[in-house]
């Protein structure tokens, strides 16, 4: 027998328009189109974090945006907005200094200050600090459909609750680990670089090893051969070298808005076409510069006869052991098969990131009114809405895990500003031209 669905509703002052879980990137652009408006509908925000936060652990001093600084939280959707970067340029003095800077690009430092500026100027209502537990189904009337959500949570062991017609989910990604392998006190995904650092004062740590081939991997390379000047550092992935990424003007059309409706649209085995293609724009690649310049620090130590820079390529790591003053790791070559093992003081394991299932959240009756497709894939319509059964008529919004069919800026941050009009659109809320 099917679990039964409250029929008690809270009263309808209670209720808002609209819960988003999640309160990164793309659920305060939502906030941020919703203020723009005037704040037409009723909404609230939780998040687990304590505070606004998004990659803390990656902020390196010189680490730059992999996207155009217009590709912030609105331009694409209304250039003129209070809430652009140009204008967190204008409003901390720094918008002729940054046009002399001379670069679409800019530090990943400076762009969280710009995310935490547009957080703390939008006045979203952000429950900080509570994690959401689950998502319940709620019937206005006995006989009717779904046409409230229930959504529970908790902070500091007390039950949080919040009714709402419409839910927008963007949970964002889960750092990911190799099968076996747990962080510990030496062993640190670099989702939390910056932040396990300091656990090494006092110390003189001889070797740290890198897994990993992309982007990250090769910041952390970076940062730590820099912040290290004793140390070895040593780099392990299964490519012969690392690959650039490719930042053509060709290449990033697939970041254009228009890519969405082209994805969308396209028969399945074009969206694998697709994403085949256009890997090498995203995914375990890393900017051109950032190459030449590990290089060229490998290749002066060579001269030098002091390399402290391994590049361990066509290899992977294999058994990892943590120890009370050291980590050893088995590292098998590709060609060969030879195992060597290396004892490191921290192993950094740049191994990316998997999308978090949002939907994990429905409880049973719910969870099972979602359509999926032939894959086992939620069914999202074009305007981010998942598909459900008729009986439910409650919005379910995605932000983020709908790669299988919005295309490869999902998770990224190239077509946020446009998404979030979409899904308001959506809801009823008229675009800004119109609106009032």
């Amino acid at each position: 027998m099917a679990p039964s669905i409250p029929t008690d509703p809270p009263p309808d002052r209670s209720v808002l328009d609209l819960v988003g879980v999640g309160f990164g990137p793309s659920n305060l652009a939502l906030a941020i189109a919703l203020a723009e408006r005037g704040n037409p509908v009723t909404a609230a925000f939780v998040e687990r974090q304590e505070r606004f936060g998004w990659h803390r652990g990656m902020l390196i001093d010189d680490a730059t945006m992999r996207i155009s600084f217009l590709k912030d939280l609105v331009t694409l959707r209304d250039p003129t907005s209070p809430f652009s970067f140009l204008a967190y340029l204008h409003e901390h003095g720094r918008l002729v200094d940054f046009i002399n800077y001379g670069s679409m690009y800019p530090t990943r430092l400076e762009f969280h200050d710009y995310l935490e500026w547009a957080a703390g100027r939008c006045g979203a209502a952000v429950d900080y600090g509570t994690e959401v537990l689950g998502i319940h189904p709620v019937r206005s009337a006995a006989a009717g459909p779904v046409d409230l959500l229930e959504i529970v949570g908790r902070r500091c062991g007390i039950t949080w609750r919040r009714h709402a017609r419409n839910v927008v989910l963007a949970t964002g990604l889960t750092a990911h680990l190799p099968a076996g392998v747990r962080s510990g006190r030496r062993i640190w995904h670099n989702r939390d670089l910056l932040l396990r650092v300091p656990e090494l004062d006092g110390t003189d740590p001889a070797r740290f090893v890198v897994v990993g081939a992309g982007q990250s991997a090769a910041e952390a390379v970076d940062y730590l051969h820099r912040t290290f000047p004793a140390a070895e550092i040593c780099s392990v992935f299964g490519r012969y070298g690392y690959s650039p990424a490719d930042d053509s003007s060709f290449a990033n059309r697939i970041f254009d808005p228009s890519a969405v409706d082209d994805y969308f649209h396209a028969p399945g085995p074009v969206k694998e076409m697709l994403l085949g293609y256009h890997a090498n724009t995203n995914y375990s690649v890393v900017d051109p510069e950032l190459i030449d310049g590990l290089y060229r620090r490998h290749y002066h130590e060579k001269v030098a006869g002091t390399s402290r820079l391994r590049f361990l390529n066509v290899a992977r790591v294999g058994d990892v052991t943590e120890l009370a003053d050291r980590v050893e790791l088995s590292v098998e070559s590709l060609i060969d098969a030879q195992h060597d093992v290396l004892v490191a003081d921290v192993v950094v394991y740049a191994t990316g990131y998997r999308p978090t299932d949002p939907l994990c959240l429905l409880d049973d009756p719910l969870a099972a009114a979602i359509a999926r497709d032939d894959a086992g894939c939620a069914r999202i319509r074009r305007d981010y809405r998942v598909e459900t059964t008729a009986d439910v008529t409650a919005g379910i919004y995605l932000q983020g895990a709908t790669e299988h069919s919005h295309g490869i800026t999902s998770t990224l941050l190239s077509t946020t500003a446009v998404r979030v009009g979409e899904i308001l659109g959506s809801l009823g809320v008229p675009p800004l031209s119109s609106a009032g």
